[in-house]
């Protein structure tokens, strides 16, 4: 699920990919108006499932912490306003969904972003994080297949 989910720098929320051209991408914008748009090469574009969370020990894909959020909030959207928001209080929050984060490399302004992406994923009901799991353990299962 979080394959088809991108992120466009310089444009605001997240998007799902629709269809590939010849040099551009269809994405779709995941709010109310679902409005659909060219995303280009130019753009830096990246996929969710692409996306890492600095631990002290190693990376964390972002599926993983989405799925801690998605069980500490029961199913429903963050309260804790991205805005408005004290240093403390994403730290606090990211401290809760991801405890031995990187405090040093992961900046409030991520934890806000991660924060507004839950919502997002969340109002979207986009929320099968184990989808992922499920699909790379299947491609690994495939190709131990081929080999035989």
């Amino acid at each position: 699920m979080l394959k088809k989910i991108l992120s466009i720098s310089g444009k605001p929320g997240l998007f799902r990919l629709i269809s590939r051209g010849n040099r551009n991408l269809i994405v779709e914008i995941l709010d109310s108006t679902h409005k659909r748009l060219p995303a280009f090469a130019t753009e830096r574009i990246i996929s969710l499932a692409d996306i890492a969370m600095y631990t002290d020990s190693e990376e964390i894909p972002l599926r993983r912490v989405m799925k801690n959020i998605l069980e500490q909030e029961g199913g429903q959207p963050i309260a804790l306003s991205p805005k408005t928001a004290s240093r403390e209080q994403l730290a606090a929050f990211m401290s809760r969904a991801l405890p031995n984060y990187d405090r040093d490399r992961v900046h409030p302004s991520d934890i806000k972003k991660l924060i507004q992406w839950y919502n997002i994923l969340v109002a979207n009901q986009l929320t099968n994080f184990d989808e992922d799991l499920q699909e790379t353990q299947g491609d690994n299962i495939v190709e131990e297949e081929t080999k035989q």
